[in-house]
């Protein structure tokens, strides 16, 4: 069982690295053509990259503090990460506006296709690791974060047909609007990591009742 957990702890290990490197390219590629939807791509990265922490140390934690312990922080740190999907989430809708009304035109990004390109191929796969591994162990995180990591395939796939459409067609419009796109995905996301807190929360308040009781 401990090797299971171990594969889980490695298995956020190399989310956190993919999408930082991803993060990185996105946002710089992004900047250079001016594609508000590739930036969006990049920070939702950053976002993922922070829930893997949190799973991380949740998995570390595993049998050396308590279980009340272990679920308050992971709900503190887990609506921190909420929160921030929501702030980008606004970011991004006003970018992709402003550059709707004001027609800013993005260029073509053939890097960005790539990087779209290589997400859609490696996230399903990981999600599919990740939901196998955390079935396995019983652990309702790392099944929820295979759920956020294949999200992330579709957001891949929202951010490919904007890109493509602006390289192939010159539609400049479809960036913009593949940034709204990616917005819905934002705020699902952080609607999603909500729940979750608050579920946990639920699930201990009748355990602090029961231990009241003489």
């Amino acid at each position: 069982m401990m090797d299971l957990y171990k594969k889980g702890i490695y298995l956020e290990y190399f989310t956190i690295g993919y999408n930082l490197v991803e993060a990185a390219a996105s946002i710089a590629f992004g900047a250079l053509s001016g594609s508000i939807a590739l930036i969006a791509f990049g920070l939702d990265s950053i976002v993922e990259s922070l829930s893997g922490l949190v799973l991380i140390w949740r998995l570390r934690q595993h049998g050396r503090v308590s279980r009340e312990r272990e679920e308050m922080v992971e709900r503190r740190a887990t609506r921190f990460v909420g929160t921030t999907f929501f702030i980008l989430a606004v970011y991004v809708l006003y970018e992709s506006v402003t550059k709707l009304v004001y027609r800013e035109i993005p260029e073509a990004s053939l890097p960005g296709i790539i990087i779209a390109l290589v997400s859609l191929i490696v996230m399903p796969v990981l999600a599919r690791m990740k939901n196998d591994t955390g079935t396995r162990i019983g652990s309702r995180a790392l099944v929820a974060d295979s759920r956020e990591t294949l999200a992330c395939a579709l957001l891949s796939l929202a951010l490919l047909l904007g890109l493509g459409a602006n390289f192939l067609f010159g539609f400049w419009q479809a960036d913009p609007i593949a940034g709204m796109v990616i917005v819905i995905f934002l705020l699902h996301e952080g609607y999603e990591v909500w729940n979750e807190a608050g579920e946990v929360e639920e699930e201990e308040e009748p355990d602090h009742r029961e231990k009241r009781i003489p």
